[in-house]
């Protein structure tokens, strides 16, 4: 953190004191203290209270129309109960038409709330791709656009705080598959019979068939925000993919030196902006992960990984297990021969 680079700065001027000024040693330390400050820039980005200047305000105002339902998305997946109990009865006694209606019932309305969520998500990547947009566009470095364009910045990060908490929440319910499963089931079966029923116009055929990918995915938020980065890099040819990883990296970047900086958690007013900040800085590493051709864990990462998984570490566990799951399970290149052997280790 920052004392620490304050304390190799100190140890490094008292030693190059002693030395020649054109020696060998005396210009190396410099590089490595130089290229570590350098690698991590240190600026508070203000998570509560950034607000937009002209210059961000068309892209702030389409991007917060979406992020106004998200509050809303995450309370309905919340008190998701689904309808287990009803789908189990209808499937025990398939003869009774009374239970088999009275499933359907149950399920019609949650298919629904699940095409919401769906739908949710595809205007969801619109705002990233929005954001991503103007965070890397020409002529500012990726750090010098989250530091003059914070309340972007912050939409950002609320992007990735939804996306981790939709997914944390989607992976504990069983019952979202096993109801969209039954709805298929019984709408194939009722087209075989010739009957039409009124649920299909809501959900039909081909709307059907991409929700059920959607949740097909262990992680479906994330999944579409990869996918919309990726494809970002790939549709704009003309911006190096370095621009794009480089702003990922620099918000892991900056979102580990705040967590770790004692004069940087001070300012932070409201209790839950921790958690924000190392949700935020886990879900940039899965991005990065994703979109960078060898990923967050090479030793060629911009990404400082035992610093970041070391911060998480030092939070009580209850608050963190799901990030450090989201590191083991959903990043691309953990597993590969080029991590290193502390880092898995950090992670088992």
């Amino acid at each position: 953190g920052y004392y620490s680079n304050v304390a190799r700065f100190c140890v490094l001027y008292a030693f190059c004191c002693f030395l020649p000024s054109r020696s060998p040693a005396m210009g190396n330390l410099i590089k490595v203290l130089g290229k570590d400050l350098e690698n991590c820039p240190h600026f508070f980005l203000d998570f509560e209270n950034a607000q937009p200047t002209e210059a961000e305000t068309a892209v702030w105002n389409q991007v917060s129309a979406v992020l106004e339902e998200a509050h809303g998305i995450l309370a309905e997946l919340q008190s998701y109960n689904g309808a287990g109990q009803e789908i189990r009865e209808a499937i025990q006694n398939p003869g009774d038409l009374a239970l088999q209606e009275k499933a359907w019932n149950a399920v019609c309305p949650l298919v629904a709330k699940l095409k919401r969520f769906y739908e949710f998500s595809l205007r969801l990547e619109n705002a990233l791709r929005s954001l991503l947009e103007a965070l890397t566009s020409p002529p500012y470095a990726p750090m010098q656009h989250l530091e003059r364009e914070q309340a972007l910045a912050k939409q950002f990060a609320e992007i990735l705080h939804f996306t981790l908490s939709f997914d944390e929440l989607k992976m504990t319910n069983p019952a979202i598959q096993n109801d969209f499963s039954y709805y298929r089931r019984t709408i194939s079966r009722n087209r075989l019979n010739n009957q039409q029923l009124e649920a299909e116009n809501e959900v039909n055929n081909e709307m059907a068939n991409r929700m059920s990918l959607f949740y097909a995915e262990a992680t479906p938020m994330l999944k579409t925000l990869s996918n919309a980065t990726t494809k970002f890099v790939s549709e704009n040819k003309t911006l190096p993919i370095e621009d794009t990883t480089d702003c990922l990296s620099t918000m892991a970047c900056v979102c580990r030196v705040m967590l770790e900086t004692p004069e940087y958690r001070c300012r932070f007013t409201n209790t839950d902006t921790m958690l924000f900040c190392m949700r935020v800085m886990v879900g940039v590493i899965i991005l990065y992960d994703h979109v960078h051709p060898v990923g967050a864990f090479a030793k060629t990462s911009k990404i400082d990984m035992k610093g970041c998984i070391k911060v998480l570490k030092e939070q009580p566990s209850n608050s963190v297990e799901g990030l450090l799951n989201a590191l083991r399970y959903t990043t691309r290149h953990l597993n590969d021969d080029s991590t290193s052997k502390q880092i898995r280790a950090l992670l088992q």
